[in-house]
């Protein structure tokens, strides 16, 4: 199976104004594909490329602003540049002239929060070696990074960089996504339902369900999609028992009423709840629903952008069964993709992240990382759904 660009490993490129960023973007992709210049700051916000490097495979790079970039507006966009932290799988901070300081080590403190494995690389090598006295301090970092003299004016070091890189970028972001994995085999029958009502994409399927049928595929299991009209009359004639059933969560009573209760049922939004998400602390959380109180205030984290629709799962369905369930009077606060809060997590009595079909795993934790931290309960989607409309034990059944 190819990789969507939330599936491929993102490396991200640090260090200070002039150090050589970008040229090294250009050295590992063998393209002019950053913008290269001698002024100090070239780069502004980060830039994100899909790219692929020589020798290694498909990855999303991406290329920050100076750590040590200057004014109002360097601060803005050093802000932007430590925010690309929790994003990554490797982190790559660049040297130059053995200047080591404030800076790197803050930078460093954030890859360690975030464990994120990282190598330093000493650029300019070929104009002086990496001091030894410092070198030595650096091997004392936390995490323990490799260190790698290169010269992008000659290309030495490139081939060290490439084989460093391999063996530093944790094994788990390389994997290609198992939706399933673990739970069906060879030849098992997989029924996926899925509604096409108003908010369903025109002309397609929305993305979970692209990759649970893919990875059902992939796993040699037989794939049968159906629409909710059509589960009971396929199931009555053709005297077929799934190995699994899987919906889409709004339909989750539905679901639970047609399908056998012998036969495993969980959401697409849960699987990938198991496959991304922290699924011990959204099982964790889950049930503290049943705990909010009058004027608690509900954070709904989106991975996307998407027009809101009447009837939208995210922003009116699930907030209405949730305000229902409870008999509670409840404030709901709506985030898009990654963009920062306007309030602290600490304000928020509970946490419902969607599904993160468009984000990586790595991006999925950091996002709810600080909630976690903090002791506030986090949930998703689909598992909310399940347990507001009593099926919650079903749902999950299958993963224990």
């Amino acid at each position: 199976m190819s990789l969507g660009r939330e599936s491929k490993p993102h490396i991200g490129i640090y260090g200070r104004r002039n150090n050589g960023k970008s040229s090294l973007v250009n050295m590992l992709t063998g393209q002019s594909v950053a913008i290269v210049s001698e002024h100090p700051g070239t780069t502004t916000d980060p830039v994100k490329k899909s790219l692929e490097i020589l020798d290694f495979g498909p990855v999303i790079i991406i290329d920050t602003a100076g750590i040590d970039d200057t004014g109002d507006l360097g601060a803005k966009r050093i802000e932007k540049t430590v925010e690309t932290i929790s994003h990554i799988n490797l982190a790559i901070l660049v040297i130059a002239n053995s200047l080591w300081g404030d800076f790197e080590n803050q930078l460093v403190a954030q890859f360690s929060r975030h464990s994120i494995p990282y190598i330093i690389v000493h650029n300019k090598s070929d104009l002086a070696p990496l001091n030894k006295e410092v070198k030595t301090s650096l091997q004392a970092l936390p995490l323990k990074p490799s260190i790698v003299e290169i010269s992008i004016a000659t290309g030495d070091g490139f081939k060290q960089l490439v084989d460093t890189i391999r063996l530093t970028i944790p094994d788990s972001s390389l994997q290609t996504p198992k939706l399933l994995g673990g739970i069906i085999g060879k030849g098992d029958i997989v029924l996926f339902i899925t509604p096409i009502d108003n908010a369903a994409p025109a002309g397609r399927l929305i993305l979970p369900q692209v990759q649970a049928i893919r990875d059902a595929l992939d796993n040699d299991a037989v794939a049968i999609v159906l629409k909710e009209n059509e589960v009971e009359g396929f199931l009555r004639k053709t005297g077929i028992k799934p190995a699994i059933a899987v919906t889409d969560s709004q339909i989750f009573s539905l679901a639970d009423s047609i399908i056998p209760a012998d036969v495993p049922l969980t959401s697409f939004s849960i699987l990938l709840a198991r496959f991304k998400g922290d699924f011990d602390s959204y099982i964790k959380g889950t049930p503290k629903i049943a705990e909010l109180k009058d004027g608690d205030r509900v954070l709904m984290l989106e991975s996307c952008t998407h027009h809101v629709s009447c009837d939208d799962i995210g922003r009116v369905k699930i907030p209405s069964w949730i305000r229902k369930f409870t008999g509670k009077v409840l404030e709901f606060d709506f985030v898009a993709g990654l963009d920062k809060l306007e309030r602290p997590m600490t304000d928020y009595a509970l946490i419902i992240q969607c599904g993160g079909c468009m984000i990586t795993r790595k991006q999925l934790h950091s996002r709810l990382l600080p909630a976690i931290e903090a002791g506030i309960p986090v949930t998703n989607f689909g598992l909310a759904i399940a347990y507001v409309q009593g099926i919650y034990s079903r749902a999950v059944a299958v993963f224990r």
